[in-house]
């Protein structure tokens, strides 16, 4: 829609105002599909449920620092914040500066600019469809070291041979990259071994704002001195990282063993 509107120069207090309604109208009927009732309560579906294997715990046992052997609890916590933070700065990025670069740099007209960021976040909407599939699969690890691979390569490519379908289509395979990172990240995180429940889960999460808040200026710092192009190096950067701090997250992801207890299905309903 902004790139529709900006292509035919719609007056930015009617775009707003169409968004408005029709976003505002969406969210209420989306009610329509809310689950009905309340949570329930931490314990309640039964014995057979309370202690059913936790399949979940090879993620924190994988993660674990007696399972890396090289890192304490915290150095392990930071790499899943590199990891979250790498996600953000991809997200980041093709908000703030895919438009800018197709247009300013390529050339492209108002409409194509956006095809940028509407490539990124499409891929990254297919990708979060396919992450349980993919990750109970082939696991955490392997899936977030080949996210951290589509980015370096997807953008690593489009900054090198610049182009305006290169370009498109490397944010939309980094967007697809990252698709999984961050819930990779804060699923390991809060079932990290040495915390109180949620205390990593609750660090991760404020920290991973870093890659919010530092990517703009240092993009912007990059752009100034040299060219956006080559401030935009920091995508593919984001993806190396990626790449080399995965080795923390879990090899496989075992399939919910308490499914296939007696009471499960009612405790889950």
């Amino acid at each position: 829609m902004g790139a529709a509107a900006a292509q035919i120069r719609m007056p930015l207090l009617v775009h707003l105002s169409i968004s408005a309604a029709l976003f505002s109208a969406l969210a209420v009927l989306s009610l329509l599909w809310l689950l009905k009732g309340s949570e329930p309560e931490p314990g309640e579906g039964g014995a057979a449920h309370a202690h059913a294997p936790d399949p979940e715990a090879d993620v924190a046992r994988a993660a674990s620092p007696r399972a890396l052997g090289l890192v304490t609890k915290y150095g392990v916590l930071l790499a899943l914040v590199i990891i979250a933070s790498g996600g953000a700065i991809v997200e980041d990025a093709g908000s703030s500066w895919s438009a800018i670069y197709l247009s300013g740099d390529l050339g492209a007209s108002a409409f194509v600019a956006g095809l940028g960021f509407i490539s990124l976040q499409g891929m990254q909407f297919i990708g979060r469809m396919l992450g349980d599939r993919m990750v109970d699969r082939f696991g955490q690890r392997a899936i977030a070291r080949l996210g951290g691979v589509l980015v370096l390569v997807g953008m690593g490519a489009a900054l090198a041979f610049p182009s305006i379908v290169g370009t498109i289509v490397g944010f939309g395979v980094a967007g697809f990259g990252v698709a999984t990172l961050i819930p990779a990240a804060m699923q390991a995180a809060d079932e990290l071994p040495g915390f109180k429940p949620g205390t990593g889960l609750t660090i991760v999460g404020w920290l991973l704002r870093l890659g919010f808040l530092i990517s703009p200026p240092v993009v912007g710092a990059i752009a100034d001195a040299s060219s956006l192009r080559f401030g935009l190096i920091f995508i593919p950067a984001a993806g190396l990282l990626v790449l080399v701090f995965s080795r923390v997250l879990a090899t496989r992801r075992a399939h919910p063993a308490a499914q296939e207890l007696p009471g499960a299905s009612v405790a889950s309903s």
